[in-house]
Parts: structure tokens; sequence; C-alpha cells
């Protein structure tokens, strides 16, 4: 019982690593977006002020859509160790 808990925690934690890694790539990709955007001049919008705030809109929908991320990933690693920790606990019980 123990061997196939150690595995599936390697297969678990294995996921969760390539989760993390799509999460890190993601947020180089927000903070590129965002060095971008706070790196434009202050002046000069006022002909395309629609556009401007389309893009900023974008930005931040970037930086939503990473938190969300990192808060699902959160979840999925609690969610996935609590179940190996009660099969774990149901064993120890037999």
């Amino acid at each position: 019982m123990y061997r196939t808990m150690t595995g599936i925690i390697g297969h678990l934690a294995h996921s969760h690593l390539q989760m993390a890694r799509i999460l890190s790539a993601e947020r180089q990709v927000v903070t590129r977006a965002a060095e971008m955007v706070s790196g434009l001049p202050d002046t000069s919008w006022s002909d395309d002020l629609s556009r401007m705030l389309d893009s900023a809109a974008d930005v931040t929908k970037s930086v939503i859509s990473y938190l969300n991320g990192l808060a699902d990933l959160e979840e999925a690693m609690a969610d996935s160790l609590s179940q190996v920790l009660a099969a774990l606990r149901e064993a120890d019980e037999e």
C-alpha cells in the first residue's frame, strides 16, 4: 500500500511541477507585458485613448488569469494531498 501511495505522490509531484512551470512561463509573459505598458510615455495618448485602455485591460486580464492559475494550482495540490493522506490514514487503521 505504501509503495502504491509513494508512486502516486511521485506522479502528483511531477504533475504539479509541470503546472508550476506553465505558470512560471505565463508569469514571465505577464511581467513583460506589464513592463512594456509601464514603459510607454504618458503623453500623446489623447489621440488614441481607447486603444490604450484596451491594452491596459488586456494586461489586467493576463494578470488576473495568472493569479487564477496560481489559485487553481494551490487548490489542486491541496486536494491531491488530502486524498493521499486520507488513503494513508485508512491503510494505517486496517
